[in-house]
């Protein structure tokens, strides 16, 4: 199934218009995305390490789960959706606790990736050993412990993706609260 997204303006105001993933990227095209970071009661982060087929930060760890924000979806739909799709863990709306957002662009190759995204915190308990990860999308998951993470984010992103805006504000998030 081809993905349509709603195409923005640079200050993100929606034009009305739409665009599949592929003209997005192809032609820089503002659009929506969305990323969940789940943590545990034991002040730890699940990561998911990307696929080595993915065209950006293949075999890199990465948040839990995120993706584009397809035309007519709220964030809150995306995160539920790509959270289990890509980690096959179910949560709801309630779940969500919104930390903030920021603009990104990443290009590479023949990719120009321009987004605004938007952050949530999803809190649960679990055995990560019973969820069924997408293939395409993730090779493993594991949790990390939060001064690990914040250590790795402010050593210039040591083995995790350089999604700057991302990790700023998971960094900001947690240094406020522990």
């Amino acid at each position: 199934m081809q993905e349509i997204f709603d195409v923005l303006k640079e200050n993100g105001e929606y034009t009305n218009k739409t665009a599949t993933r592929e003209e997005c990227h192809e032609k820089g095209l503002w659009h929506r995305a969305t990323v969940v970071v789940v943590m545990n009661s034991k002040n730890q982060i699940l990561l998911q390490q990307r696929s080595k087929t993915k065209k950006l930060w293949s075999n890199m760890w990465d948040v839990s789960a995120g993706g584009h924000v397809l035309v007519g979806e709220f964030s809150y739909n995306t995160a539920i959706r790509e959270t289990k799709e890509e980690i096959g863990l179910d949560i709801t709306e309630k779940d969500l606790l919104f930390i903030g957002s920021s603009c990104s662009t990443k290009i590479q190759g023949d990719i120009i990736d321009n987004h605004f995204n938007e952050y949530f915190i999803v809190t649960k308990d679990m055995d990560i050993s019973k969820l069924e990860l997408q293939t395409e999308e993730v090779q493993d998951i594991k949790w990390f412990g939060i001064e690990d993470l914040l250590k790795r984010i402010h050593n210039n992103y040591e083995g995790i993706t350089d999604k700057t805006g991302c990790w700023t504000c998971l960094a900001k998030y947690l240094e406020t609260r522990w």
